[in-house]
């Protein structure tokens, strides 16, 4: 059993019946689990397993308050997946779906455990990614490209992404953040697309 009783709770259990007692600990135990499965659906977006927008936000306020004190580096990545209507299209939206979930899988095996990698809309993906300057994350986003040309399946449909890499600066506002990474990912886009620029 790995639910964690508080002391007055397991003071009054321990003075139960064995068998009974048994019980109440498979009770808290089922408890446990709900309650950590409601958390995972309040945060975690259903067709990726990636986090949702809302957690994104949050997390995004807290760190870049972090930023804002100067205590570390904050660099964000937007990636947006090219074509994407193209394969949905031709496709169907079954498989358009199978290939989200498998590129949410490619971006999150580069990410380190700190890092805060998110679904953003329907093909839009968002990355935070703490004490990390942008030079670093110029290189996060190499990894992505490289990983995401050499997966088997993403390459048998094409699958490529565009990218807009930003540093937080002073005066950043979330909105002001994101939108200097949402220029840069637009750039990418006209500049041909499979690529990713940056900020100033």
């Amino acid at each position: 059993m790995t639910f964690l009783f508080d002391e007055d709770i397991k003071q009054k259990v321990s003075a139960l019946d064995p068998k009974f007692r048994e019980k109440i600990s498979e009770m808290f135990e089922a408890m446990h689990k709900s309650i950590n499965m409601l958390y995972d659906a309040a945060i975690r977006d259903e067709k990726t397993g990636l986090y949702n927008n809302k957690f994104f936000e949050t997390v995004l306020d807290m760190e870049m308050e972090k930023a804002k004190r100067g205590k570390e580096k904050l660099s964000l990545v937007i990636t947006d997946i090219d074509h994407f209507k193209k394969i949905n299209d031709t496709h169907g939206h079954v498989k358009a779906d199978e290939l989200l979930a498998k590129l949410a899988k490619v971006i999150s095996s580069c990410a380190r455990k700190s890092d805060v990698v998110a679904r953003f809309g329907g093909e839009e993906f968002f990355i935070l990614l703490p004490e990390t300057t942008i030079e670093k994350a110029k290189r996060f986003a190499a990894r992505i490209k490289k990983a995401i040309h050499s997966d088997p399946t993403l390459k048998k449909y094409s699958l490529t992404v565009s990218g807009g890499i930003a540093q937080y600066k002073k005066g950043d506002n979330r909105e002001k953040f994101k939108d200097r990474a949402d220029k840069a990912l637009y750039r990418a886009k006209e500049g041909g697309r499979d690529r990713f620029e940056f900020s100033k």
